[in-house]
């Protein structure tokens, strides 16, 4: 019988929330990881969670929407290595929503922000930079820090 090493990536989930030409951004704060930056809405996928459950709790949790399954569309995956851990990134874009958008989580988020991810800002999380720029050219999956 022949070992194989198993990988055991991490596992986040994205939403894209647009409002006509924008998309919501919160500004990270007080987490250790990448403050000062924007990312989008997202968060690790708990042990016995389903990335569409993760996504539905991190849109209540982090912008204080309510989502349901059939409002999430999976438009992208990353296979990322970053600071040296392996991540598998799904993002759904939020197709509908109940209640408005706004930082539910001021204590790790300054800010929310609605930018064109045509014109993103240079304080947007580079990994993240690199998906939605894949996301905007119909990319359904990229691998990002690989050699």
């Amino acid at each position: 019988m022949t070992e194989y090493a198993t990988a055991t990536p991490r596992i986040a989930v994205y939403l894209i929330i647009r409002n006509g030409d924008t998309c919501a951004f919160v500004r990270r704060a007080n987490t250790g990881w990448r403050d000062g930056f924007y990312g989008l809405p997202a968060g690790k996928v708990e042990k016995d969670e389903s990335f569409t459950a993760a996504a539905i709790r991190e849109a209540k949790e982090e912008v204080g929407i309510t989502v349901r399954v059939d409002q999430l569309r999976q438009v992208l995956t990353s296979h990322r290595t970053e600071d040296g851990s392996d991540w598998v990134d799904v993002m759904f874009e939020v197709t509908a929503h109940e209640g408005d958008v706004y930082n539910a989580e001021p204590h790790m988020h300054s800010e929310l922000a609605w930018l064109s991810l045509d014109e993103l800002p240079d304080d947007v999380n580079p990994s993240l930079k690199e998906m939605l720029s894949a996301y905007v050219h119909d990319q359904s999956f990229v691998e990002i820090g690989w050699n």
